[in-house]
């Protein structure tokens, strides 16, 4: 009995400190939010990965740097900024290249690009902006994108949105022309027998998804919304009107060809040397005209390669074991094999 009471004291000492820590994270949290004039509520992510036990399911934080765009590594169990990885398409369309070199495509508002093209895989991205007059470009984001492979065609998009609330769904999905119905519940998982490798599942109650199609490639996918902040910083000059939600994205491939193309595909080539001007605040790639589609499911961009399967099968997918360091504002990736 002695024993028993002596315990208790100790795990009560305990349970203090680990909610003292809590509270002062939570503080540094809204610290750092509010030294940009808004709170920003810091994303709860998971890893979902039963082959990581020891990390499975376990919550952590969206970091400082990314409070709402963040992914857990399950390697070592910690959140990362998923808009710095190899793969990642974010903000006014910033590219992290499979190459891990960052670049900007600004495209065209309300104009379709190929952002990857192989033998079995097209993938086109929907632009949506603004136009800012003091400017010889648009203001753009990527509102949607349309993935298609084999003979299926799929479609992840952000619902035009005037007032943005965390609270409601904003994704639009569909498989073949058909729409998907997905409850709104973290883990909430859609398939079908007539493509059993492919499947959608949600990583929150809303606006974020993941898409696998075993062994060919995996996407994760955000949407969100400029943010009043944004567009003061930035001048966007958004309105009530619209908030321009539009898609932060995150792709892996496991089987691309050494002829894969596009404004992203391109980069994951063996031989590929980047385009953009390296050293400035904001590399841009230009080819506008090489990457533009007719529409969201067409494959008659210039660099279109889907279908073409005379085109050598060398595999290059993922460069491997890429350590890549980066800030936030796009100013390049510093990577070392």
């Amino acid at each position: 009995m002695l024993t028993s009471m002596a315990v208790v004291p100790a795990v009560s000492t305990k349970m203090k400190l680990w909610g003292m820590c809590a509270l002062f994270l939570i503080f540094l949290w809204l610290s750092a939010s509010m030294t940009v004039g808004f709170p920003i509520i810091p994303h709860k992510v998971r890893c979902r990965s039963v082959k990581y036990s020891p990390c499975y399911l376990i919550w952590h934080f969206c970091p400082i740097q990314c409070p709402t765009s963040c992914l857990v590594d399950c390697i070592i169990c910690k959140p990362v900024c998923s808009c710095n990885l190899p793969g990642a398409i974010c903000e006014d369309p910033r590219f992290v290249g499979g190459d891990g070199i960052t670049f900007y495509f600004h495209g065209r508002k309300d104009q379709d690009f190929c952002i990857v093209s192989d033998t079995n895989l097209h993938i086109n991205a929907h632009f949506i902006g603004k136009r800012n007059p003091n400017l010889k470009r648009d203001f753009t984001w990527v509102q949607s994108i349309g993935i298609m492979f084999g003979c299926h065609k799929l479609l992840v998009a952000a619902k035009t949105t005037s007032t943005w609330d965390d609270n409601v769904d904003r994704l639009a999905l569909s498989f073949d022309d058909i729409p998907i119905d997905l409850p709104n519940k973290e883990g909430s998982k859609w398939q079908t027998p007539i493509a059993p490798l492919v499947s959608i599942t949600r990583t929150g109650d809303t606006n974020r998804v993941v898409v696998e199609v075993e062994q060919n490639f995996r996407v994760s996918a955000v949407v969100v919304p400029i943010t009043a902040e944004e567009s003061r910083v930035h001048s966007y000059n958004i309105t009530d009107e619209d908030c321009f939600a539009h898609l932060e994205i995150g792709f892996k491939f496991y089987k691309l060809t050494d002829a894969v193309d596009g404004v992203l595909g391109q980069t994951y080539r063996r031989n590929y040397v980047s385009k953009a001007k390296m050293g400035v605040p904001m590399p841009v790639l230009g080819g506008l005209h090489k990457f533009s589609s007719s529409n969201i499911f067409a494959t008659d961009c210039p660099a279109s390669q889907f279908g073409n399967h005379a085109l050598p099968e060398n595999r290059t997918g993922e460069y491997p074991s890429l350590h890549c360091s980066s800030g936030l504002k796009g100013t390049g990736v510093v990577c070392k094999k």
